[in-house]
């Protein structure tokens, strides 16, 4: 949905697009210039000092935001035998073996976060082409595959997050809803920080953290000051 008319125009006029705000003065100002009607993202868009087309400069990662994120979050597993039932007693919404990975062969795709055992990895890896451009396909890079399905199962239901560097070097990644109290959005907003400084590639040189901006689904970006926000991590 395109960002025009009069209530974008007035929320983007309340925006000095020459300032860098304190990381709460910008969550609060991106809250109050949020238009529309129902609950908006709130979104954040980190330029990295990263080529992310070298393998050594990839960024990426995953994060338990402290407020979660506001979305109910479907999970799929993976898995058999007594990794099954400990799925579903952690809470998966869909958990299966053969049948489930035919079934999303078939073009099923009624969930937003997949997981998977190690065994089943073999047989899951042969819809890498239905779930990898999606950004579903489970890896152990950000702990989607592993053993212990019912502690992850437990984290994405919970609020974890993925991230990963864009072609032009930004990682996007939510961090809430407009209805969350601006003290919550930070909470969220320095975790996520925390684990991107956390992962920097050793070949990243120079400035690593350039630019952080904070929007909401439909309003105008805010930028943030950058020292001050990794100041308080």
């Amino acid at each position: 949905m395109a960002r025009t008319g009069k209530k974008y125009a007035a929320g983007f006029s309340e925006v000095d697009r020459n300032k860098f705000y304190a990381p709460l003065e910008a969550l609060e100002l991106a809250k109050k210039v949020a238009f529309a009607k129902f609950d908006e993202t709130v979104d954040v868009a980190v330029k990295l000092g990263v080529d992310p087309r070298h393998a050594d400069q990839m960024v990426r990662g995953s994060v338990v935001l402290p407020n979660g994120t506001g979305k109910t979050v479907r999970v799929l597993a993976f898995a058999k035998g007594e990794k099954a039932k400990e799925a579903e007693t952690a809470g998966a919404d869909v958990v299966g073996d053969d049948e489930l990975v035919a079934k999303v062969e078939g073009g099923w795709l009624e969930f937003d976060k997949v997981v998977s055992t190690p065994d089943m990895m073999p047989k899951v890896g042969k819809l890498g082409r239905l779930l990898g451009p999606r950004g579903l396909m489970p890896t152990p890079k950000i702990g989607t595959v592993t053993n212990d399905v019912a502690g992850i199962v437990k984290q994405l239901k919970s609020g974890m997050v993925e991230f990963r560097v864009e072609k032009a070097g930004i990682v996007h990644c939510i961090i809430g809803k407009k209805s969350f109290d601006s003290a919550k959005l930070y909470a969220n907003l320095k975790a996520l920080m925390d684990t991107i400084v956390k992962v920097k590639p050793a070949a990243s040189k120079g400035v690593y953290v350039r630019s952080v901006a904070i929007s909401t689904t439909m309003g105008p970006g805010v930028k943030l000051d950058t020292a001050q926000l990794l100041a308080e991590l």
